[in-house]
């Protein structure tokens, strides 16, 4: 039986909540599942494998090209093994749960009082460099 939309969306308010709570956890919840996990591994080993194939051919036909991108499909599919999944594009975003049921961030977008922000430095990175330099032999030195 499938949840209401009331039900679905105070387990959406629990989720963001336990993650403003415990970031680590909710992290580790959301990890991809283990038939899914297993999926990748499994396309991983394949592609592996494949490679290998594609590498001994290449061997056998003395013929250095099609070593080489067998060697290039083993690389991408121990990359495929290896890489965190993506994630989903309509994920909501996580942050704790305001009393009228919008979702906040977890950061603050307003700084303290006492502090005023940075300015942005202006010119290239070569520029600044110079300008520091001599900033310094300008004031004595070391």
């Amino acid at each position: 039986m499938p949840l209401s939309d009331r039900e679905q969306h105070l387990l959406e308010q629990m989720e963001q909540a336990l993650s403003a709570e415990d970031p680590k956890f909710a992290s580790h919840m959301r990890g991809v599942g283990g038939l899914a996990q297993r999926r990748r591994y499994i396309v991983a080993a394949v592609g592996f494998l494949v490679g290998l194939g594609v590498v001994l051919v290449g061997v056998n036909l003395s013929n250095m090209w099609v070593g080489a991108i067998g060697f290039v499909v083993m690389v991408a599919a121990v990359v495929q093994a290896v890489a965190p999944p993506r994630k989903r594009k309509n994920q909501v975003p996580l942050g704790p749960v305001r009393p009228d049921g919008s979702v906040g961030t977890t950061h603050s977008r307003t700084r303290s009082k006492g502090r005023a922000p940075k300015a942005r430095p202006s010119g290239t990175f070569m520029q600044r460099l110079e300008q520091r330099w001599d900033r310094r032999r300008g004031s004595g030195g070391w």
